[in-house]
């Protein structure tokens, strides 16, 4: 496994470039009215119920507080052994899916690498490139949330790039087969649409959330193809979908918002945070 930490790409431009700064602006995504509106409280359920979540990417001023409801929840509950954070290749760094084996600097500190999720994972169509994940965002800007509700957490980046569906099932498949019997929690990150009206934006957005909470990764891949809804993270989302598909889960959007809600402006970016819960406690890692 690689020993070297990824260095941070987006520090002081999509969050804060230092410890206290960020720390401070973290508290700020859950104290804002657009968010929880108050920190999670230090008080944890024993059970864990969140198998996983869909939370946005951009810069924590537009969409932090929205990404801050998802890690109330997880912040509420046990905290889970591991997470794996889907992301975005937005700029084609990769020739497919790419795990990173290595720990992540932020300004907070380090994140660890769960080096056997890694090996787990690590089979085709999935393979090890750090170079593809070097200038990528999208997983980078979760992790001083995850910082800041889990104690000492451990990760796996994994960025999916846009293929056919029959691919992303595939790689969705990879992703099942590596987290059967593991304390797991998914992220997949993705902002929605980009750079339209307001309302444009609703309405769109809202096809891809109404296929997203009802858990099908095809309809979802689908709508977004011929709505041509400019959703980043149609890859990892649908990754997520079809690694949960046969899990009894129950999916519900906690808030849609978009970046005119921080700024006013005439087109705008989409956001969510979803959850898919489990009804019974998940067990902890049996692996």
């Amino acid at each position: 496994m690689a020993a070297s930490l990824r260095p941070p790409a987006v520090a002081g431009s999509f969050y804060e470039g230092t410890g206290a700064a960020l720390a401070r602006q973290v508290e700020e995504c859950f104290r804002s009215s657009r968010g929880p509106g108050d920190l999670p409280t230090r008080h944890r359920s024993p059970d864990r119920h969140v198998r996983a979540a869909v939370v946005p990417h951009a810069g924590y001023a537009y969409s932090g507080p929205i990404a801050a409801l998802a890690y109330t929840a997880v912040a509420h509950e046990r905290p889970p052994a591991s997470v794996l954070v889907l992301g975005v290749d937005h700029y084609g760094a990769g020739h497919g899916p790419a795990l990173s084996a290595r720990a992540w600097q932020t300004p907070l500190g380090p994140t660890a690498c769960d080096d056997q999720l890694v090996r787990a994972l690590d089979h085709s169509p999935l393979e090890i490139d750090e170079g593809a994940q070097s200038r990528e965002h999208s997983i980078e800007v979760q992790l001083p949330f995850l910082e800041y509700v889990l104690p000492k957490p451990r990760f796996v980046a994994l960025q999916v790039p846009f293929d056919s569906f029959e691919r992303l099932e595939r790689v969705g498949r990879a992703v099942r087969e590596a987290v059967q019997g593991r304390d797991v929690l998914l992220l997949a990150s993705t902002d929605f649409s980009h750079y339209v009206p307001e309302e444009t934006a609703r309405r769109l957005d809202r096809l891809a959330l109404d296929a997203i909470e009802a858990r099908d990764a095809r309809r979802l891949y689908e709508t977004v193809v011929r709505e041509e809804i400019s959703m980043c993270g149609i890859a990892p989302t649908t990754v997520l979908l079809a690694a949960t598909a046969a899990e009894p889960l129950a999916a519900h959007l906690l808030r849609w918002g978009h970046s005119g809600e921080a700024t006013p402006m005439s087109e705008v970016v989409g956001y969510a945070s979803v959850l898919f819960e489990s009804a019974g406690a998940l067990p902890p890692s049996v692996k």
